[in-house]
Formats: C-alpha cells, structure tokens, sequence
C-alpha cells in the first residue's frame, strides 16, 4: 500500500466521544491526522466534521469506520485527496464566469476537472473548444425545456460529472430537475441575496441608490434564488458610478464567489443542514 492523503467527513447528532472515537479509529489503522475541522451546531444538535489524514490505508479501516459509524447514525464519506472532482458547465452568453473557470482549471487552480460545457447559446463555442473541453449547444424555449433537460441529465450520466455549476446560465431549471440533483447544482447569483431580482439588477441598484453590491453562490432548489447560500461577497460604491460600471465589478465579484463556491464543494468543506450550509 502506498501512502496517500484522504479527506473523512461526516454528520451525525450530537453526543459525547465522537471525536475520541474517530482519532482513535484513525490512530488503530495507521493513519495520522493532517488537518481538522469540526463544528457542533447547538440549534440543531447535530455535529460535523472534516478530517484531512495521511498514510497506507489498509482494507480494514472503512468497516471498522462503517460500524462506527452506524452506531452514532452518521452519515459519512472517505475521498481521496487528490481526486478532481467532475464539473459540468452551464452557460448561457456572459462569459466572465467562464473564462475565470477556465484560466483557474487550467492553471491547477481548481481541483475540478471539466467534463463538459452546455450551453443555449453558440457564444463561448470558441473559447471552450480552445481549451480542448467538449462543447454542447442545446438550445432552448419554453416548449422545449423537457426534452433539453433530459438531454443534459443524460450528459451528466454520460459524463460521470458530480458537480453542476450554472456559471451564469440564464434559464430556470425545473422543479424535477433541481431535485434530482439536490445539493450537486451551483449557481452564481448577480445580488447579494437577498436582493434585486429580474432584469437589469445593477440599473435596479443605481436607481435605487445603494452603497454596495455584491454576489452570492448557493445550492440550487425548486425555490429561485432562495437555496442554501454557500459563499458571498460584497464591495462598496458610490453614486457616482454608472450600472455600466457597477456591472463590471458585479462581475469580477461573481467570478471570484463563483470560484471561492466551487472550491470549497470541491475540497468537501461544504456540509448541507436543511436551508443551511456549513463551511468546514
């Protein structure tokens, strides 16, 4: 056995010993703790933690977690560090999300690997296909949202992709869609929630006089713009700049809340509680 950095995470009520009972589990079968998060939500009672570990992992040690696991009702996974996860795009025509994606994933600085690009429109063909990514225009209107939707989930099978991310995708999923893939869909959302919503949210903001703007990234639910929020950012303004202005740093925002999102999904530091989300 070679020895190798591991990612163990887990969720489960609250109770005395949880964290005595991992450490030596870990310690049992030769496994030394790199990193550690945890977090006991006393509104809830539930505990969460995330543990980076190194070393030769025997056989023995996901039955031996599994048992323990089940006696505290824990929800749990073991990921190897290093693995990329399986990232499907979906854009529409803004492309500064993307090209933000692409430059970072290109540069290793994403653990992500891109399966694919899905779009409605044949905007960003160009800069996709450079970068050597396989492109998919599927356009769509309101009478063919169903057969393109099943389109894309077919993708996702295809593609073996974990993580869908809506980098600016200008349409509304529908309610099946986003329940099939509950917590594995991220959309980048031009407000910092709750905000202007519609069109022309930064003509909104001007005209209504704010102070600052911001982004939000958050998980992807039947309810529009109202799923588990797992990153945002703001930054100040004045009157004097005009919603041209505000809309060039509305974007530079999205792109980094937008990447900041995908980076914690990644690195599995997100642990979804009802409408909540937390960041280990």
């Amino acid at each position: 056995m070679t020895s190798s950095t591991y990612i163990l995470r887990g969720a489960c009520p609250d109770a005395a010993g949880i964290v005595s009972k991992i450490s030596t589990c870990l310690f049992d079968h030769g496994l030394n703790i790199e990193d550690a998060a945890q977090f006991n939500d006393k509104l809830s009672g539930h505990f969460f933690f995330r543990i980076e570990c190194s070393g030769a992992l025997p056989e023995s040690f996901r039955t031996t977690f599994a048992q323990i696991a089940q006696t505290l009702q824990m929800e749990w996974s073991l990921t190897p560090a290093d693995r990329r996860v399986k990232t499907l795009l979906l854009v529409s025509k803004s492309d500064h999300c993307l090209n933000d994606l692409l430059y970072r994933v290109r540069n290793d600085l994403l653990p992500v690997e891109i399966t694919a690009v899905i779009s409605n429109h044949e905007d960003n063909r160009h800069a996709v296909e450079r970068e050597q990514l396989r492109y998919i225009y599927l356009p769509v209107d309101a009478h063919t949202r169903d057969d393109q939707e099943q389109k894309i989930a077919a993708i996702i099978e295809e593609t073996g992709s974990e993580l869908i991310v809506l980098a600016r995708y200008m349409q509304v999923l529908s309610k099946d869609m986003s329940g099939k893939y509950a917590g594995r869909l991220i959309n980048i959302h031009h407000s910092f929630l709750p905000g202007f919503k519609g069109a022309k949210p930064y003509h909104q903001a001007y005209n209504r006089g704010v102070k600052i703007i911001g982004a939000t990234a958050h998980f992807v639910t039947s309810d529009l713009d109202e799923g588990p929020i797992i990153d945002q950012d703001v930054t100040r303004i004045t009157h004097a700049q005009t919603p041209d202005k505000l809309q060039i740093i509305g974007q530079d925002i999205e792109s980094r809340v937008l990447a900041s999102a995908i980076q914690s999904y990644a690195e599995r530091r997100i642990f979804l509680h009802d409408a909540r989300t937390i960041i280990l």
